[in-house]
């Protein structure tokens, strides 16, 4: 019996034919997919863990209140770019990331470097939009089963956003003359 090719609107979930009509087929072969299912699978398991421990407590909140929604926003913004860009928390990133440049502002150009789960964890964190959910999912646990802790560090968070803020507001007059 001859095998055929599936025609192309059937759904074909093979990771093999993920990059197959990409000219980036560089990046593409770049796609760690097996490491990126990986830390995923870690990032749910965890979440899922610390779910059902809040809901064994009876910790859940019915809702969030704008004032604790705008904190955990803010501190999460804050806390990426410090994991992800800032030039002193490089020593945790090093043994994932190749240094390009400053980027001004005591934040850093980073790229992932090495293989498999090295460059993985790599490119998660060296962006902060990569790295932003697990912050927010720390800080909103820890409001859960912290709250006053976790208010106290990420009112840190957002005073050093707002001092970030007005640096750059008193700089941008000087960078017009």
């Amino acid at each position: 019996m001859e095998r055929t090719q599936p025609h192309e609107t059937e759904a074909n979930f093979s990771i093999e034919e993920y990059g197959a009509k990409t000219a980036e087929k560089e990046e593409c072969e770049e796609q760690l997919l097996t490491e990126y299912a990986t830390l995923l699978g870690l990032y749910l398991a965890s979440a899922a863990v610390l779910t059902g421990i809040a809901v064994q407590q009876n910790r859940l909140p019915r809702n969030f209140g704008l004032l604790d929604l705008a904190l955990l926003g803010i501190a999460t913004h804050k806390l990426s770019r410090i994991v992800a860009k800032d030039r002193i928390t490089g020593i945790i990133r090093a043994p994932f990331v190749s240094y390009i440049r400053s980027a001004g502002a005591g934040e850093v150009e980073e790229e992932p470097r090495g293989r498999g789960f090295q460059r993985g964890i790599g490119h998660l964190i060296s962006c902060p939009y990569c790295v932003a959910p697990w912050c927010a999912t720390a800080l909103s646990f820890g409001l859960l089963f912290a709250p006053r802790v976790t208010r106290f560090f990420a009112g840190i968070l957002v005073s050093v956003t707002a001092s970030d803020s007005l640096h750059r507001a008193h700089l941008a007059p000087k960078k017009k003359t």
